[in-house]
């Protein structure tokens, strides 16, 4: 069965051929006949999909409860309620589908007591009445089945799951959905961004930036710089290939200095690996080092982006703890919850990374320079700082549009390690700094719900996305994993030919889907709630600030290098690790800066001192974010999506929605109205005070348009 998507066809392939899950579970169950399942449930299975056990039951935790179908194929888990047929233009549905490899816990329950937790390989001990599937993205699926002589069946479909854990894996079995040549016959489908694949997307990013001064360097075409690197990178004008593959073998990796994103103002922001101090550069190196960290500027600061910031394993432990407490069957006293929830140290971490971004959007707009984030790795936290500046400095990174051409810049072809940092390769690299990152893009949407395009649902869908095996977004480490697996690179060489401009498929129209194909899971009407209704359309780029007109920025002091480390400016004699004197000019006593301690006082030094540069004002779209006690919050609608109860009042996406959550909150003040004396009612409340639906609604769409008073 193929499924067709506006005339196109889609295709789920296994890489490489195992026994097929369904010819196993047959010598261990009944075989499923055509006519036990209905046409649309049949219908439903991808490519390459088999189901392998199903049974009625009623998906519980809901108001009101659905009544369906658990599906269990080799693929995912399925609830399908009773009367819903999914839409041929949405092949995979977000709200009903669970991914074998998003569970992160199975529990079969019997009874009030018994509790069996299945792990992969586990026998089954008893016919459960209720199965609980915990996602790995803090969904939930909880489903009773029902009785009458249909025990066998759930026992089955619940032992097909526990199996079929087993047999997944992310890493190997799917290599995503993509075009079919047959489907490429009637029109190709033209990405939503650019992915960032070719030449030319680069050429007309670094166009729309501005970036003058930088080129498209194509000395990594073959991947023989480094495989974690893009094809193609940006570097500046005066230095050659051939000194910047000479130069980037002097840095971990091979990941040395780049262009992540151009100030209209005139700073560069670069990004790079930590420097191999055991190489041993010639001079020459050296100079072409230098030169690509000065990026044409006379004020340099290296910023080391580990420092201040939690480890790895930190964000890995504080993630297992914050799922742990925000499970429903938690053991944690309703008391002690938000003490064991500061315990996590995720919100800290969330509040460092904010920080850390803070200080180095003021370093970014405060002067002409070059702010230089380096990491060992230049794989993760980079990554992630990186984004958050151009975030908090950039207008149209804040549009729906700018953000996913963001996270495909600074993440996808960056080469940041999905699969590892997800745990899709069960090694103990395992940390989702690509989800402490979201959760640090939601705390500037409620800081600043105006400034941006998108909304809470688009972030939701994002965070989920990370563990549905459909596309190579988030399948693969490294952009050149992806190119070997969509064809695009059939080879792999460390040997450089010079005469060898195009790779091959290079710039041929690439067949893998991507993550930002919402159509293949969301509805259109899903899809529209992506778009943050309290948008305020003054702070579109159009509006912004002229390329190219640094005039509210002044320039640094002459041929000044710095160190950016826990809040304060250190000067530096040299910029690399190499030289045993300084190569560049002393840095003069008037330019020493104090210690800051926050990003305000910071602000106040760059645009303060030296006193005779004068005070600047903010620039234009710079967002300065709270971080401190409860400016940071939890994300209840990700985190707590198992408790429906908790959902209860959050602001819904549509003035419709707003409105029912209004007239629910009502209906509890009505409740809770009796309970206070006549007296102490009207001293406190006059019932004429509260609104009406109607007005209310009125308000709350006034709201919504940005006209919030």
């Amino acid at each position: 069965m193929w499924w067709g998507g506006r005339g196109q066809s889609f295709n789920i392939t296994p890489q490489k051929e195992e026994p097929e899950m369904g010819t196993v579970q047959r010598s261990r169950m009944p075989e499923l006949r055509s006519g036990q399942l209905s046409s649309s449930l049949a219908s439903g299975c991808l490519p390459g999909e088999q189901i392998l056990a199903w049974a009625p039951g009623v998906r519980k935790g809901l108001e009101p409860e659905l009544s369906g179908t658990l599906i269990c194929t080799n693929f995912r888990v399925i609830f399908q309620p009773h009367g819903w047929q999914r839409h041929q233009d949405t092949p995979l549905s977000s709200e009903y589908d669970f991914a074998l490899i998003n569970i992160g816990r199975l529990e079969a329950v019997s009874g009030l007591s018994r509790v069996q937790l299945l792990r992969p390989g586990s026998l089954l001990k008893f016919i459960p009445e209720e199965i609980l599937i915990h996602g790995r993205d803090f969904r939930l699926l909880r489903v009773g089945f029902e009785a009458g002589g249909l025990e066998p069946q759930a026992f089955q479909v619940t032992v097909a799951i526990v199996q079929a854990r087993a047999q997944s894996s992310q890493a190997q079995q799917y290599v995503g959905i993509t075009l079919s040549k047959a489907g490429q016959g009637s029109g190709s489908r033209k990405p939503p961004i650019p992915l960032l694949e070719t030449s030319e997307d680069w050429e007309t990013e670094r166009k729309k930036q501005g970036a003058r001064g930088w080129r498209v360097s194509t000395v990594n075409e073959r991947f023989d710089v480094a495989t974690s690197l893009p094809r193609y990178f940006w570097v500046p004008n005066r230095i050659l290939d051939s000194e910047v593959r000479r130069a980037f073998g002097h840095f971990h990796q091979g990941r040395g200095p780049r262009l992540s994103w151009h100030h209209p103002g005139g700073s560069d922001l670069l990004r790079c690996g930590g420097f191999c101090t055991a190489s041993d550069p010639n001079k020459e190196d050296i100079r072409a080092v230098e030169a690509m960290l000065q990026a044409g500027h006379t004020d340099v600061i290296l910023v080391g982006t580990t420092d201040e910031l939690p480890a790895l394993a930190d964000v890995q432990l504080a993630h297992l703890r914050l799922r742990a407490l925000c499970v429903p069957e938690s053991s944690v006293a309703e008391d002690k919850w938000l003490s064991a929830l500061e315990g996590t140290r995720w919100l800290d971490y969330v509040r460092s990374c904010l920080r850390k971004a803070s200080d180095l959007s003021v370093l970014v707009t405060s002067r002409v320079r070059s702010v230089v984030l380096q990491e060992r790795s230049d794989r993760d936290l980079n990554g992630l700082l990186s984004s958050l500046v151009q975030l908090l400095a950039a207008p149209e990174a804040r549009t729906l549009f700018g953000f996913q051409s963001l996270v495909q810049r600074e993440w996808v072809a960056a080469g940041h390690p999905f699969l590892t940092r997800l745990g899709g390769t069960g090694a103990s690299e395992e940390a989702p700094v690509f989800l402490l990152f979201l959760d640090c893009v939601w705390q500037l949407l409620q800081q600043y719900p105006a400034e941006f395009e998108f909304s809470e649902f688009f972030l939701l869908a994002l965070h989920d996305s990370v563990r549905v095996p459909d596309t190579l977004t988030f399948l693969r480490n490294t952009p050149w994993e992806r190119g070997k697996q969509s064809g695009q690179c059939n080879s792999y060489t460390e040997v450089y030919t010079p005469g060898y401009s195009q790779p091959p498929g290079g710039n041929s129209v690439n067949l893998q889907l991507s993550v930002w194909d919402w159509d293949l899971r969301y509805s259109n009407e899903q899809i529209l709630q992506f778009h943050n209704p309290g948008y305020d359309p003054e702070h579109c780029p159009e509006s912004w600030l002229p390329r190219q007109q640094p005039s509210f920025m002044t320039p640094g002091p002459p041929s000044s290098m710095w160190l950016f480390s826990r809040g304060a400016l250190t000067p530096l004699n040299q910029l690399c690790p190499w030289r045993d004197s300084s190569s560049l000019l002393a840095v003069s006593s008037r330019w020493l800066p104090r210690p800051a301690i926050s990003s305000e006082s910071l602000a106040d030094q760059e645009w303060g001192l030296p006193s005779h540069w004068g005070a600047c004002p903010l620039p234009p779209g710079l967002l300065l974010p709270g971080y401190l006690g409860p400016q940071i919050k939890l994300w209840r609608r990700c985190y707590l999506r198992g408790k429906p109860e908790v959902q209860i009042g959050l602001s819904a996406p549509t003035i419709s929605g707003l409105q029912d959550e209004l007239f629910h909150l009502q209906e509890l003040l009505r409740k809770w109205t009796p309970r206070v004396s006549p007296e102490d009612h009207s001293k406190k409340r006059d019932p004429n005070t509260i609104p009406n639906p109607t007005e209310t609604a009125g308000i709350l769409k006034g709201r919504a348009k940005g006209d919030v008073r």
